[in-house]
């Protein structure tokens, strides 16, 4: 069970901040001038990506602290790796949300799903890449369990992708793009205003209640795993010492071996007697 007070509590949060959300999104907001009510679409498309840049950079310090002081830990950093691999898989899910949401966006804005545009490239690349993080969690180092992930390995190609948040989110001001400019950043006048812009920030804060809750399930389904993991190599050590135990030559009782017979004292007969 991977059930606690403090999921059921963020999941009842995630559910009702999502409600409230599709309120405010479909109900409250008004459609876009340009747009109409396509534009409606901003609410889960830029959310995701907000959630997906949090969910890598929370797999970035979860790395950065495993290679850092896991060897200092007790449980040898596995807290620290468990939380990246958490982490980055909500992460990826987002990313994956966010190019769908964009592709049917583009579709009605741009009259195509898809576009090699440096915005979507970069946002490819950014799932590609924490794929394949995931994919190297999987492969099993040498001295460890089958199946158990590379940890240090893995947090050392974490830290390496992390390079990509910054190239996707910047990709609009250094190059130029098909895609929008960011429709709100630090230092910068919004984009929007009124209605559109309150119900923006609530998706974002929805959305985060709703990474945190996956992040916290996943975190324990993967404490889970390890410690099924643990139990399945300790049962299997301690059947080879059985196995070790059986097949060792037992040592002699002296008690059952066969005694001698006693030998026949001088001038005993040694044959009938006539």
């Amino acid at each position: 069970m991977t059930a606690t007070w403090t999921t059921r509590l963020l999941g009842a949060l995630a559910l009702a901040s999502t409600a409230v959300m599709l309120v405010l999104a479909l109900g409250v907001s008004p459609p876009d001038v340009r747009q109409g009510d396509a534009v409606r679409m901003l609410y889960i498309h830029v959310p995701s990506i907000w959630v997906a840049y949090g969910s890598f950079t929370l797999t970035w310090t979860a790395s950065a602290l495993l290679l850092w002081r896991g060897r200092r830990r007790p449980d040898g950093g596995r807290h620290y790796d468990r939380l990246a691999g958490a982490a980055a898989e909500v992460g990826v899910l987002f990313t994956v949300l966010t190019l769908v949401t964009g592709s049917l966006w583009g579709r009605v804005t741009w009259g195509t799903y898809w576009q090699w545009d440096a915005r979507l490239t970069a946002t490819v690349m950014l799932a590609i890449t924490y794929a394949g993080y995931l994919a190297l969690r999987r492969l099993p180092a040498g001295g460890s369990a089958a199946g158990a992930g590379s940890h240090r390995r893995a947090a050392i190609m974490a830290l390496i992708s992390f390079v990509n948040v910054p190239i996707v989110h910047f990709s609009v001001d250094w190059w130029r793009t098909l895609h929008q400019k960011a429709s709100l950043s630090v230092g910068r006048r919004p984009e929007i205003t009124g209605e559109m812009y309150w119900t923006l920030l609530y998706s974002a804060a929805a959305a985060t209640v709703v990474a945190a809750w996956l992040t916290t399930h996943r975190y324990r389904l993967l404490r889970l795993e390890t410690m099924a993991d643990d139990a399945r190599l300790d049962a299997l050590l301690a059947q080879r010492r059985g196995e070790g135990e059986a097949a060792a030559p037992q040592p002699a009782d002296p008690l059952s071996a066969p005694q001698p017979a006693a030998p026949l004292s001088a001038g005993a007969p040694t044959g009938p007697r006539r």
